[in-house]
């Protein structure tokens, strides 16, 4: 008996002090940001909670200091009257203060964050499902950010690692002390960019262009998701901006454009099979395998199996073809746009020749390459 009271009291205090290791981590105010606009926000929210506070004290103090002493016990009688003039124009009058104390900090706010004038640097933002394709407009340089998250932690197989689920594989890398301003579209359906520590919330609509800016005051790293349900991997889009100083970024946009320019003479040089298929599964865990999944065994009744398919298996310009241009009226996207020459011609030799298919056939990238050119009347356009 002793000793169960001994476990019993030792569990109680294991789980108090559990519990108030993760109460001090609990935390339900906004974050104040790394930029002026964040804290703006932050600062008006703090306004209007404290607004709302004094509002609650009076309200309630008057509410419950009127029913202690009007109590039945103590005899108290109600009494009837109406059309007081004064309590009227009163309690009309002071609501119309407390809006206006509302309306002109907010008003100042919201001036401020939709002010997108004399931006130093511009970039796109378009949402895929379910990655981000950022572009330098005025460096010529654009790529795509995917969830670099392992899959066997989304399914419980691996312990889950730190930023779970808010880790991609490239960072929007942006330097700090610049105005920064974001175009957002999408290429399917709504999705919405929002990074907390930047005050930036922002739909990205089909056939619109969004508009919002920023400038980040402290390098460091700032998480973020897609704030829309998008479909059934809505969870696995998350943001990750890298701001760093000027010189920095320019060290890096350098850095960007030199690997750009390799990535393209890789697809001019002869690649082995084993060397595709190396790379070709890394691209399809990054890009396919939401939808296909790892082995290749799709989702019955959503996305079709790769594995011992007719298009694996079959003509290989056929599934060139379905890989570079999507299929109308399902959720395969084109990839064209999306995947370099050599990731392309990789992922498909891939497909062909894992999980049993075994073709033994390499698609080249100088083989895709030739596909991706432009054809005259691009070109003019």
């Amino acid at each position: 008996m002793v000793r169960t009271r001994i476990i019993t009291i030792g569990s109680g205090l294991g789980l108090t002090a559990v519990s108030a290791s993760a109460l001090a981590a609990w935390e339900v105010n906004l974050t104040p940001g790394v930029t002026d606009v964040s804290r703006s926000v932050f600062d008006l929210h703090m306004t209007i909670f404290w607004i709302c506070v004094a509002i609650a004290l009076v309200v309630f103090g008057v509410m419950f200091w009127s029913i202690f002493h009007h109590r039945k016990s103590r005899g108290a009688q109600a009494h009837h009257f109406h059309e007081n003039t004064v309590v009227e124009v009163i309690w009309t009058i002071i609501p119309i203060g407390i809006l206006v104390a509302m309306a002109v900090p907010a008003t100042a706010t919201l001036v401020q964050m939709y002010d997108t004038s004399e931006a130093e640097l511009d970039v796109q933002i378009t949402g895929y499902q379910w990655k981000w394709r950022y572009d330098y407009l005025d460096h010529d340089l654009d790529f795509f950010s995917n969830l670099s998250t392992p899959r066997e932690q989304i399914t419980n197989e691996a312990d889950k690692q730190e930023n779970y689920l808010l880790e991609v594989d490239r960072h929007l890398v942006l330097p700090v002390d610049t105005k920064i301003r974001f175009l957002l579209t999408s290429n399917d359906v709504i999705h919405s960019w929002w990074v907390p520590a930047l005050a930036v919330k922002k739909d990205a609509i089909p056939g619109f262009i969004n508009e919002a800016w920023t400038v980040i005051n402290e390098p460091g790293i700032y998480r973020g998701q897609c704030a829309e349900l998008c479909g059934k991997d809505h969870g696995f889009m998350p943001v990750v901006i890298e701001a760093v100083t000027q010189d920095e970024f320019q060290q890096w946009l350098a850095d960007a454009r030199e690997a750009k320019a390799a990535e393209a003479a890789a697809a001019e040089r002869v690649w082995t099979l084993d060397e595709l298929m190396q790379q070709g599964e890394q691209v399809y865990l990054s890009a396919c395998s939401a939808c296909h999944l790892p082995n290749g065994e799709g989702v019955p009744g959503a996305f079709p199996a790769l594995k011992g398919s007719p298009i694996a298996l079959g003509d290989v310009a056929a599934h060139i073809d379905i890989v570079l241009n999507g299929k109308s009226g399902t959720a395969m996207q084109a990839f064209r746009d999306q995947l370099s020459a050599t990731e392309l011609a990789a992922v498909i030799t891939y497909e062909r020749n894992a999980w049993g298919n075994s073709l033994g056939e390499a698609v080249s990238p100088a083989q895709i390459a030739q596909l991706l050119e432009p054809t005259t009347g691009e070109a003019e356009q």
